[in-house]
């Protein structure tokens, strides 16, 4: 029976011929499909169930929440006292001291709301000339109009037009690419450079040795605002700290943040602006900028036990531990002659790179033979991003599923 849902980010004819994968039931490290057959989520929803599937205490708390008052817009002086809550403890473990939160919906939100109000923040400091805006190759940033344009996945633009005519793209592991567009366009006419810690759906590529640190400097010698896209590595899958950006102490002008923030059981985003870039904006200047939902009440509830949970079960710690058994486990796949290389070393994230890059997709279908659920990400690479719960005995099975599924 043909179904009326339009999947993302899918080949809707494949779908509804061969029908979906309908996923009725998680717990931990585990989902369950329809018809009550077990899997292990080796990629966490989608980079977000950090603390695991099935965490009733989450949901308690958005029950209670949604019970006193669901929403309440935090446009003008108005503010939900949950959603004003989760603001105060989010700047506490905010990378740059005295830095404010502004809550999206979503990931996607996060990047436009930076890169509107990195644009602004020139233009109220009398640089209107500072637009263009920088990304990566292989970068992901959303799909809204900002990050599609800002990503360095070409095919993810195909088939729109324009869609920002000051955007542009450099190299994705090279500081001197970053240098030789400032050399041709001026750094005068660069608002910012948008950069993933580790480039997550592009393809888990790891940053080079010191190119972090290369990058910020150079924005900072250049006065181009740095913005740290966290949404993957932010709220503990970096390993061992709550944002790769104090990981590599980036102080990040701008970090957009959703995923992790509720682990995603309610849909939220945030941005962390420090304060050199907020302070025109309180002494005077009207930003007008927001979402209806952004900051919804139930979801800061979310996020709220979300953040008791990673704390209290030291998954900061587990999401190091992770960083370490993911490596060990999956490395010696990279022997096998199907595999081109494992990415990994570095956060709870790893990619099985597969020499035929078309071998992806259809390789996702036989792990769920062997009881994994998996995912394609980049070209031709397998996804590894579990919730921080899964144990190293888990890692094991995930291991000796992709290995059965290779053949």
């Amino acid at each position: 029976m043909a179904s009326a849902l339009w999947h993302g980010f899918a080949d809707m004819g494949s779908v509804e011929k061969n029908g979906a994968f309908v996923v009725s039931r998680g717990e931990g490290a585990y989902i369950w499909d329809g018809e009550g057959t077990r899997y292990l989520d080796a990629t966490a929803g989608l980079w977000f169930t950090n603390v695991g599937h099935g965490r009733t205490e989450i949901a308690d708390a958005v029950a209670a929440q949604l019970s006193k008052i669901a929403h309440f817009s935090n446009f003008g002086d108005f503010v939900p006292e949950t959603t004003q809550a989760l603001a105060e403890r989010l700047a506490t473990i905010a990378p740059v001291p005295g830095s404010k939160i502004f809550f999206t919906s979503g990931g996607s939100d996060s990047i436009d709301t930076a890169a509107k109000l990195a644009r602004r923040y020139w233009h109220e400091v009398g640089r209107p000339e500072k637009t263009m805006i920088v990304g990566r190759q292989k970068a992901y940033h959303g799909m809204h109009v900002a990050g599609t344009a800002l990503a360095g996945i070409a095919v993810n633009r195909e088939g729109y037009g324009e869609f920002m005519a000051d955007a542009a793209t450099v190299g994705w592991d090279d500081g001197k690419s970053l240098l030789e567009l400032i050399g041709r366009v001026g750094a005068d006419k660069i608002a910012a450079f948008f950069v993933e810690p580790i480039i997550g759906a592009g393809g888990v590529y790891l940053p080079p040795q010191g190119y972090l640190a290369e990058v910020r400097q150079i924005c900072r010698e250049h006065d181009i605002l740095f913005v740290v896209d966290e949404v993957v590595t932010g709220f503990g899958r970096i390993g061992g700290q709550w944002f790769a950006s104090s990981r590599f102490d980036l102080q990040p002008d701008m970090m957009t943040t959703a995923k992790g923030l509720t682990s995603g059981y309610v849909p939220m985003g945030a941005v962390f602006i420090a304060p050199a870039v907020a302070e025109p904006f309180y002494a005077g200047a009207w930003w007008r900028h927001g979402y209806t939902y952004g900051g919804h009440a139930g979801a800061a509830a979310a996020a709220m036990a979300n953040l008791d949970i990673i704390e209290r079960e030291g998954l900061l710690g587990e999401s190091k531990r992770l960083e370490a058994s993911l490596h060990a486990y999956l490395q010696p796949l990279a022997e096998h002659p199907r595999v081109a290389e494992v990415r990994s070393g570095l956060g709870a994230v790893a990619a099985v790179q597969l020499v035929d890059a078309a071998e992806a997709l259809p390789l996702v279908k036989t792990l769920r033979e062997h009881g994994i659920s998996g995912r394609a990400a980049g070209q031709g690479a397998m996804q590894i991003s579990p919730a921080f719960v899964m144990t190293d005995d888990q890692v094991a099975e995930l291991a000796a599923g992709i290995l059965a599924a290779l053949g």
